[in-house]
């Protein structure tokens, strides 16, 4: 029996499987399995690993690189341009080791004063004076005074901020000022030099003079081991800072203005002259030798006398200003005849060691010490002749407290008129908290023509 027929589109697929034609270029994916939470977690980890390893490696190379540096420069100058290294003690010694000497160009010089700085404070009143060669010192009268003059006059004496000017009564003021001389502004002259800007008067029309207050220098929020002293708090002492070579404390400093620090000079002898080993380090309680200040100047008075200590003073001037604030603001230079009270209660601060042959001090110190009178102290029973105009004493003649080694060239300080003023620079003594040999500190009041002058002439 012949099969039923079935017509040729019956047998058709519905759905014909087209044929495959491979393209290039186009791979079928992989079927994996999802990852567990706990694989995701474990890579995680390695990654995190890995980048903490990495980052304390860094750490560790920078830190080796830093102290290497700091050994190699603490031992030897590199010759820019003739690409060598000399022994540190050659350079700055007077003699071109350098190609160009450029070991001769970046050190401290010394700076002698011939001329009277023309314009000072007088008093604790902080009395305007001004000065010429004929008349001499004039005390400036309150009349035609304007609030530029006031500018003027307190960029001339240095640090400058929110200056603000007061007139006080000529009868009010102490003996030696009340009768005169005086001096009076010139009208149209508010952008002149206050010291050219004046013209002779017999009285002061206004019947007062002029008194100012240039800046928030001494100005602290809240108000001892120096030897037998106290731990103290950078931002009650804002001015003091560290000088280092070589990353190691050197000396102290005070800041009397964004960009100049005030030392003593016997800080820099033997080979500390060459200025790029130096660097000052501020606003920090706990001693520290990273994030210090670079140094284009250091200015010694050229009258230093190492073997008397006499004139035992010297400027560094800061290749950028700090910023000033809660832990970093100058301290007030006094004003002349500033008249420190008898056994006046002053205070002394520094790294330097807590005892005779002991060692620096972590963290700061302060004391709190008593101004010993001139004729005291030059008394040949404590220091005889050894005691000159430019020093002043202070510290217990039975000892016990008093600055020691580390504390050069850091600041002895008074409080009055709600300011603090930098009256001494840590300078010398017999041993430490001797009996009868009390610190001997640079009397600032006597340098402060020289410190003006520095500031104006330095380029």
């Amino acid at each position: 029996m012949w099969p039923a027929q079935v017509p040729e589109d019956s047998i058709r697929p519905l759905n014909p499987t087209l044929p495959v034609v491979p393209r290039p270029g186009r791979h079928r994916r992989p079927m994996t399995a999802p990852k567990t939470p706990k694989e995701k977690a474990s890579k995680k980890k390695r990654i995190i690993l890995t980048v903490v390893v990495v980052v304390v490696l860094l750490g560790i190379l920078v830190t080796a690189a830093y102290f290497i540096k700091q050994l190699i420069d603490s031992k030897y100058f590199f010759c820019k341009s003739s690409v060598k290294f000399i022994p540190i003690d050659k350079a700055c010694d007077g003699n071109n080791d350098c190609s160009g000497g450029e070991d001769e160009l970046s050190c401290l010089s010394s700076f002698k004063v011939n001329t009277t700085f023309p314009v000072r404070l007088m008093t604790a009143q902080q009395v305007l004076q001004v000065y010429s060669p004929g008349p001499g010192w004039r005390s400036v009268c309150s009349d035609d005074w304007a609030e530029q003059h006031t500018q003027t006059a307190c960029k001339q004496l240095g640090y400058t901020y929110k200056p603000k000017s007061t007139s006080v009564r000529v009868d009010t003021l102490l003996l030696p000022l009340k009768t005169g001389p005086f001096t009076a502004i010139r009208p149209g002259t508010t952008k002149t030099p206050i010291h050219q800007a004046t013209i002779d008067r017999s009285v002061c029309k206004s019947g007062s003079v002029i008194s100012l207050s240039c800046s928030d220098c001494g100005k602290v929020g809240f108000q001892d081991r120096v030897v037998g002293g106290s731990d103290a708090f950078i931002e009650d002492w804002p001015w003091q800072v560290s000088l280092q070579q070589g990353g190691q404390h050197s000396c102290g400093g005070s800041l009397v203005s964004p960009r100049w620090v005030i030392t003593a000079a016997h800080c820099f002898t033997g080979s500390k002259k060459e200025l790029s080993r130096w660097r000052v380090v501020s606003g920090r309680t706990y001693i520290g030798t990273l994030g210090g200040s670079y140094v284009d100047r250091i200015i010694l008075n050229a009258n230093y006398d190492p073997a008397r200590n006499d004139y035992d003073i010297a400027m560094m001037r800061l290749s950028s200003p700090i910023s000033v604030g809660v832990s970093r603001k100058p301290v007030c230079l006094p004003p002349k005849a500033f008249g420190l009270p008898s056994q006046a209660s002053m205070s002394v601060t520094g790294w330097g060691y807590l005892e005779e042959k002991g060692k620096v001090s972590p963290t700061l110190q302060k004391a709190s010490i008593p101004l010993i009178g001139r004729l005291k102290c030059a008394s040949p029973t404590v220091y005889g002749s050894s005691i000159t105009q430019r020093m002043i004493c202070a510290g217990f003649l039975d000892g016990g407290v008093d600055a020691c080694q580390g504390d050069s060239g850091g600041p002895l300080v008074y409080f009055a008129s709600s300011q603090w003023h930098l009256v001494g620079v840590v300078s010398w003594g017999v041993g430490c908290a001797r009996e009868r040999k009390p610190g001997v500190y640079s009397n600032v009041e006597e340098m402060l023509n020289w410190i003006r002058t520095v500031v104006e002439k330095t380029p």
